[in-house]
């Protein structure tokens, strides 16, 4: 016990009596009691808190001095869990409904940006890449016609494309059986492409950038049959011949392969075009030749090309832009599209090279022109494989494309005597059908699993399909066009030159 609090009670200069030590005998035990209550009491009262009262005791239950009888305590009510938050709910979103060829898109954004810039790579190519190729090729005073076909070409078939193009080549018809063959018109004018769409077959890119980068084809392909029929052409029967020639021969022969149509559909492979462009262009520009006749005088005339520094850099321009053609195919940058960028870099050096080669024995010297030629055919050799097969396949694709090219632009027009200007046919359309064979030879399913099963007769019969096709739609067209706007120049005009005649514009020193 602490003394201190004892002393409180004395007062100052008294001695202790007996009442003083009787009074702190009673003292004590009070204040030793009072402080254990201060202690004990705060303990005591969080324990009430924690246990129920119990009912009070009887007074008849416990006699003075008895310990009551311990009360039994009932367990604790148990505590009820707090409420789950609530869970918000959301409307579902209403099922996807929109054309026969379309999907909700799921946006990729590096699918988007690769075909975005692919897309402007396979612009590039016809303008100003083709125009400067085909432009340098031709005399002094046809080259502002001949460049102003491809540019021309670059905007009606975008708007044609747009139109109707479209739908032919990647719409749905209602009707099965001829869904093989037509796409239908469910999205003339683009009627029910919006933001949130897709194109079935790539649900990742936006349906607008998919129409974008499929009209980037349609132009290119309508161009290249210009090379056919150049220095001889009338300026509106090119404009009708273009504009019903994408829809009754391009659109159709594009959803055969590309659409769900029935070449794709019995396993014709084609990555990038050899088929839906090269061959269906170069066939059309051997007919438009065939039909229109030679030149005013071919093979008597000195018809050499003018400027072949254009014919370079226009070549270079396809080289470049052809790796949007042919890696933009893959529709994302993957290891297909990695593949088709090698490939088709390996498939042009290979055919320069061999050009160049066979030239240099049979000419006994190398050009520029056999050069820029030879790379163009690799190009059209490897385009049908690009996304096929393995780099060793490429290089030898390449290889055999320029020698083809050269046989097809030299000793096959001699020997049969058309007047194909500037070798559509010789390039385009023989490179293409040989890269098509070669595919169903060298596909790869390590490369690209598409290419198991390929084989030449299935790439043969593409080919043939195409060829036909192709053939026949472009000579009824040519009926059209003549006896309509007309289709050749007269010759007064073929003597001054198409610039002068056609567009009133010449070249100056």
């Amino acid at each position: 016990m602490d003394l201190g609090l004892i002393k409180r009670f004395e007062r100052p200069g008294r001695t202790r009596g007996a009442g003083d030590r009787m009074r702190m005998r009673i003292l004590a035990p009070l204040l030793s009691l009072g402080l254990a209550f201060l202690v004990l009491a705060p303990a005591q009262v969080q324990a009430q808190a924690r246990i129920p009262e119990s009912p009070p005791a009887s007074a008849s239950s416990a006699s003075a001095g008895e310990i009551a009888a311990p009360v039994a305590v009932p367990d604790a009510a148990p505590v009820a869990p707090d409420p789950a938050p609530a869970v918000e709910v959301k409307a579902a979103e209403p099922a996807f409904s929109g054309l026969g060829h379309q999907v909700k898109l799921a946006i990729d954004p590096a699918a988007v940006g690769w075909v975005l810039t692919s897309s402007a790579l396979v612009l590039l190519m016809t303008i100003p890449g083709l125009a400067l190729f085909y432009g340098g090729m031709v005399r002094r005073k046809n080259v502002i016609a001949t460049i102003t076909q491809s540019f021309a070409i670059a905007a009606l078939g975008s708007v044609v494309w747009m139109i109707a193009g479209y739908a032919i080549a990647f719409g749905v018809h209602p009707d099965g059986n001829l869904q093989k063959f037509f796409g239908g018109f469910e999205a003339l004018l683009l009627n029910g492409v919006k933001a949130d769409t897709a194109y079935s077959a790539a649900p990742y890119l936006p349906e607008f950038l998919w129409v974008a980068y499929q009209m980037t084809f349609a132009i290119i392909t309508v161009a290249l049959i210009c090379g056919a029929f150049a220095e001889r052409l009338k300026f509106s029967g090119m404009l009708l011949f273009s504009t019903l020639w994408l829809l009754i021969v391009y659109a159709p022969v594009c959803h055969w392969v590309w659409g769900g149509g029935f070449l794709g559909t019995s396993g014709v492979l084609d990555f990038a075009g050899g088929t839906v462009v090269h061959i269906n262009a170069g066939v059309a520009g051997l007919v438009a030749a065939l039909f229109l006749g030679k030149r005013q005088g071919y093979g008597h005339e000195n018809m050499a090309p003018h400027n072949l520094v254009l014919t370079m850099i226009g070549a270079s321009l396809l080289w470049v832009g052809w790796f949007g053609f042919n890696a933009g195919s893959a529709w994302t940058p993957d290891g297909i599209a990695s593949a088709a960028f090698l490939n088709t870099q390996l498939g042009a050096a290979g055919a320069a090279l061999s050009w160049m080669l066979v030239e240099w024995v049979h000419r006994r010297k190398p050009g520029i022109l056999g050069l820029a030629s030879g790379a163009v055919a690799g190009l059209v050799a490897i385009t049908p494989a690009a996304g096929f097969v393995n780099p060793q396949g490429a290089l030898l694709i390449g290889l055999i494309g320029g020698g083809v090219g050269y046989v097809g632009a030299v000793f096959i027009k001699k020997a049969l005597r058309y007047d194909d200007s500037l070798d559509a046919f010789g390039v385009h359309g023989l490179c293409g059908i040989a890269g098509a064979l070669l595919t169903g030879m060298f596909a790869d399913p390590s490369v690209n699993a598409l290419g198991e099963g390929a084989s030449v007769v299935k790439q043969a019969f593409g080919v043939g399909v195409t060829v036909a096709w192709s053939a026949l739609a472009t000579s009824g067209i040519l009926v059209v066009v003549k006896f309509t706007t007309g289709l050749r120049v007269t010759p007064d005009a073929e003597t001054e030159g198409l610039d002068i005649s056609l567009h009133g514009e010449a070249l100056h020193d």
